[in-house]
């Protein structure tokens, strides 16, 4: 994608993470947002549950903390020169989030800890997004593999958002919001970079 495209895709997100932070801060939860959730725990059997807990793994830092090493190392040269913009990604979802919860005050299903937006599904977006961005830059920008390559980012980071819900851990705003902010901090950085290289 262009610079352009970046830019319009991180003012998207970017609007969209302030209407849901918005909503559920003046409201207390999105519409429809309680019924969802019951749902899902209605459905989510033990077994369930348990894929579910491994696949909550996605989000954890314990696994993107190497993987952000080896997607550092493993990135193409273009992009390696600025490994230092990809590793502040990682960095700064988790310290955003930390904000976003610190501001929304919003308590979890269970407990009384802030909820909103979900550092797990935020960890996940910002690794399974921009690795498709690196890994894209291997490919052909507009082949049909870079745009499987994306689909399966937002099947990772789904099925990561999802696993906190199945798991009790946070409300569907919370994996929604995790995963729009993860995508806003990729979609900056992706618009940095790209407008970099226009100037070369």
């Amino acid at each position: 994608m262009s610079a352009a495209r970046w830019r319009r895709l991180f003012c998207g997100s970017a609007g969209v993470l302030a209407v849901l932070a918005l909503v559920v801060y003046f409201r207390g939860s999105l519409p429809g947002e309680p019924d969802f959730y019951d749902a899902v725990r209605g459905w989510a059997s033990p077994g369930v549950v348990t894929i579910f807990w491994w696949i909550n793994w996605l989000g954890s830092k314990w696994v993107l903390l190497p993987a952000t090493l080896l997607l550092l190392w493993a990135g193409p040269p273009e992009t390696r020169r600025r490994w230092w913009l990809w590793a502040g990604v990682m960095i700064a979802a988790p310290i955003l989030e930390w904000l976003g919860k610190e501001l929304i005050g919003r308590p979890r299903p269970g407990g009384t800890s802030f909820g909103f937006p979900s550092g797990h599904a935020t960890a996940a977006s910002a690794y399974f997004f921009l690795a498709a961005y690196l890994v894209g830059k291997r490919l052909d920008r507009s082949g049909a593999r870079v745009v499987l390559l994306w689909i399966v980012a937002g099947v990772l980071v789904v099925l990561a958002g999802l696993a906190r819900i199945v798991l009790q851990a946070h409300w569907p705003g919370d994996a929604l919001a995790g995963a729009v902010l993860g995508l806003t901090c990729v979609s900056l950085a992706a618009w940095y970079h790209e407008r970099r290289e226009l100037l070369k």
